[in-house]
């Protein structure tokens, strides 16, 4: 991986952001502004992959505790991340975003669409279906082992959530389902039925376009 006094000056975060705008800039590429800087063992876009891999297994739950766990981010670092993610959670959505129709979960989703491996994501909602968390469940290849009921809904349940929506990105860009979506998309409407939760949708999703299990009638 490059360090960014290795790219060439129109590439750097900063620069990128002030010329392109942020929607231009991965979340690696956003959370290494937030930093500003890395340390003397790790460049700063080091430490922003390991923070996205955190966040991304946490959702929108994620404490400054556990960014304190990367080795060279400390309290006032963790803080800093912690406290923009609140600011903006307070400002853009401080009710929630409630799903009406699939498209509106593409908002919450959408920057891991151009992640080079499959990411297989579960999102959480209130009896109002409102959103109350968006985590990474697996990445890889979405298969039966590793989309089983157990991991999908372990944190769905102790959130005492009502309803999931489970989504996952295509990198070749095909949104038809494979036998194995159907397959998992089965097993995983099945359990949620004994959980007593509402399973609500499958989203395969690309850069440009997505595809609704409940919308094509498949659930």
């Amino acid at each position: 991986m490059k360090k960014i006094k290795d790219l060439p000056l129109r590439d750097r975060p900063r620069e990128k952001l002030l010329n392109r705008g942020a929607l231009s800039l991965s979340d690696q590429e956003l959370l290494a502004i937030i930093l500003s800087k890395g340390t003397k063992k790790a460049d700063v876009l080091s430490l922003s992959k390991k923070i996205v891999k955190i966040i991304d297994e946490k959702g929108l739950l994620f404490t400054a505790h556990d960014l304190t766990e990367i080795e060279g981010i400390g309290n006032a670092k963790a803080a800093t991340i912690a406290a923009a993610f609140e600011f903006v959670r307070r400002r853009i959505k401080p009710e929630g975003v409630k799903i009406k129709f699939p498209a509106d979960v593409l908002p919450l989703i959408q920057h891991y669409a151009d992640r080079k491996q499959e990411h297989f994501l579960c999102i959480s909602l209130n009896g109002a279906n409102e959103v109350m968390n968006v985590r990474v469940v697996s990445i890889g290849l979405v298969n039966k082992n590793q989309a089983h009921p157990r991991e999908v809904f372990a944190d769905v349940i102790s959130e005492r959530a009502s309803a999931v929506i489970i989504a996952h990105n295509q990198p070749n860009g095909e949104l038809k389902p494979s036998v194995e979506d159907i397959k998992v998309t089965k097993q995983l409407k099945d359990a949620a039925a004994i959980l007593g939760l509402s399973f609500l949708d499958h989203i395969i999703f690309n850069a440009k376009r997505y595809f609704s299990f409940t919308e094509s009638k498949i659930l």
